[in-house]
């Protein structure tokens, strides 16, 4: 069973948020009576850091105030996949919680971040084998692959995770078992699936809900013993659009089902000009690379797609110099020369090649389909050393491409989480 509250033309409010919230609990042991510490659950809340929007805060109170006093133990663990860790302060900030909140009434609470770059963090829940991958991947791949994850959810009797679902890159919608896939887990399992991802395409992935990268994410998933159920909520600039709860595959499913409707835009025709303004939850190009990621449909062959992000200095502050060693590049710059590149990690490719774009590589000569800038604190010189194309932020006026559409010039606000499709069903193709 799911439990779910959905307003896609409006906003679910806060109060239906948390009887949904309290209609889960009313339904499980521990929300049925007070139970003393000594004998209650331990629970481990995973939630998305700051680069993902929408009210986790809220329906982590929510939650917290059904349980208080009748599980033994509630931690929060951050899954940061390889973003850099949070401070306290700033889990507050993602959570709703004040300093005075974190000194009373969440005292109890501890926060944690996924300690992604130590070796002792990772315990591997077994193997999907290599004949699997083939099957899952319809044929793309074939490789063992080792599942790895933080070890800490088995210091728990059970876990939930908490965040928002939007159209992705790299497995259609984000959310669900994604926060395990690569929130907590090991390097094998991230380069493999999203190494997949790149070599599918972002255009072809992006908004669609069962993919091969989906599949390897939910096999992955099924390693996982210890119970587990999913807060899933889409959300937009207007509000809570809905709240999903339960089985995490069934609860993301109809998640999904409503960021379909919620965070897809279509437009009639491609645009010659794009510009995406990236918000400051991102900061670095390895994040906001999504606003080349839910833009890339509506660029027209040829034209030019430029990230405004006048804050961000860095390219990656955990992958910088990978990157700056691969270069961004099309897809088949890397698969044609695959000896040269075969041991560098598949998660730095596959961003590498979904912010470049689609595009070929014949003869030793690429052809990228669209111009891809940054318009950032990013100097022009470090832009040119990996392949991007660079603008003077300070010399773009935005006003001068707003209200342009009807000449070929497209301005996105926030972008990075509503992807941007043709109406006509046409995605870019490799050619």
């Amino acid at each position: 069973m799911v439990i779910e509250r959905e307003n896609a033309g409006g906003v679910v409010s806060g109060e239906e948020m948390r009887e949904a919230v309290g209609e889960f609990f009313a339904s499980r042991e521990i929300g049925k009576a007070a139970i003393s510490r000594d004998s209650g659950k331990s629970i481990l809340v995973i939630v998305p850091d700051n680069t993902r929007s929408g009210p986790v805060g809220d329906v982590f109170k929510a939650i917290f105030d059904c349980i208080r006093g009748k599980v033994k133990r509630l931690d929060v663990l951050v899954a940061l996949g390889t973003h850099q860790p949070i401070s306290e302060e700033q889990t507050c900030v993602r959570l709703g919680i004040t300093q005075d909140e974190r000194k009373g009434k969440y005292k109890s609470v501890r926060f944690f971040n996924h300690q992604w770059d130590k070796p002792e963090t990772f315990t591997s829940i077994g193997k999907i084998p290599a004949a699997e991958i083939e099957q899952l991947t319809e044929g793309l791949f074939s490789q063992e692959v080792n599942v790895a994850i933080n070890k800490m959810i088995f210091d728990y009797d059970e876990f939930f995770i908490l965040g928002p679902v939007f159209p992705h890159e790299v497995v259609g919608f984000s959310g669900g078992h994604k926060y395990i896939f690569p929130g907590i887990a090991g390097a094998e399992i991230i380069n493999c699936f999203h190494w997949l991802g790149a070599v599918i395409t972002n255009p072809v992935i992006n908004g669609n809900k069962w993919t091969p990268t989906r599949e390897v994410v939910e096999k992955a998933s099924s390693l996982i013993k210890v119970p587990h159920e999913l807060f899933a909520i889409v959300a937009t600039k207007e509000g809570l659009k809905g709240i999903f709860i339960g089985d995490c595959v069934k609860a993301w499913e109809k998640a999904a089902d409503l960021s379909a409707k919620v965070h897809i835009v279509y437009k009639d025709r491609p645009f010659k000009t794009v510009l995406g303004i990236a918000p400051k939850m991102y900061d670095d190009i390895w994040t906001a690379g999504k606003v080349m990621y839910k833009l890339e449909p509506v660029v027209a062959d040829g034209g030019i797609l430029i990230i405004y992000a006048p804050h961000i200095t860095e390219i990656s502050y955990t992958h910088g110099k990978t990157i700056e060693q691969l270069g961004y590049h099309t897809r088949d710059y890397f698969l044609k020369q695959w000896d040269r590149f075969k041991n560098f990690p598949g998660g730095a490719m596959a961003h590498c090649t979904h912010v470049k774009g689609i595009g070929s590589y014949i003869n030793g000569v690429e052809k990228p389909r669209i111009n891809v800038v940054l318009a950032t604190g990013i100097s022009r010189e470090r832009c040119r050393k990996v392949n991007l194309g660079y603008m003077d932020p300070e010399q773009i006026d935005i006003a001068n491409y707003e209200n342009k559409e009807d000449k070929g010039i497209l301005v996105v606000r926030n972008a990075g989480e509503t992807l941007f499709r043709l109406a006509d069903g046409t995605v870019p193709q490799i050619k």
